[in-house]
């Protein structure tokens, strides 16, 4: 007897056919990763399809891979996940598409095709600086409009670049190089071999 995660798959592989990159099954869920330049072709062909019907994009985020696995990573450093839900055949899929240029990523936007993605993408480019290629309004939504850098980035300091403060000489905020002077810290290890035990 087939399972409802093999049936989504082969529903996967006859929709998507040589679309697919890799396909894996963990903890009860499929992933799906596509190249960046099928992904539009490939989100189109999941919502449309009789076969797969995904209606419904859940959530849209970004990732940045540069220190996974303890910096091991070899493939591209940035890359767009997506939940899609097919409300038809009550099943669920995440799709993968790394962006081929890690100086200025870049994929194509699904607002066209699920109008949700809207604010998803903007946080995407407001937090890691991946741009949505067709996008209309693709601005910050998190962080001020002067802000500067993507501070979800691995590389971006856990301090910033800049903080603000009230000037009371000039009556308002001001934004001005950060002061906080960086330290490790090394917590307290206990080691005591009855340490909490009555």
């Amino acid at each position: 007897m087939t399972t409802k995660l093999e049936t989504l798959a082969n529903a996967l592989q006859q929709v998507l056919g040589d679309k697919i990159r890799s396909l894996t099954t963990s903890l009860g869920e499929i992933t799906v990763v596509v190249r960046a330049a099928d992904y539009a072709d490939a989100m189109l062909a999941l919502r449309d399809s009789d076969a797969t019907r995904f209606e419904q994009l859940l959530d849209l985020c970004g990732v940045d891979y540069q220190q996974y696995g303890d910096g091991r990573w070899e493939g591209s450093r940035f890359a767009v996940v997506s939940h899609l839900l097919s409300v038809k055949h009550n099943w669920r899929v995440r799709v993968r598409t790394f962006a081929p240029d890690d100086d200025m990523p870049l994929v194509a936007s699904m607002t066209s095709i699920w109008p949700a993605a809207n604010w998803y993408e903007r946080e995407a480019f407001d937090l890691f600086g991946i741009l949505f290629d067709g996008h209309d309004d693709l601005r910050r939504i998190l962080t001020d409009y002067g802000f500067i850098g993507h501070p979800f980035r691995k590389d971006f300091p856990v301090s910033g670049y800049v903080e603000m403060r009230y000037d009371p000489d000039q009556k308002r905020v001001i934004y001005q190089p950060v002061t906080i002077e960086p330290r490790e810290n090394v917590p307290r290890v206990i080691r005591e071999e009855n340490y909490g035990v009555r």
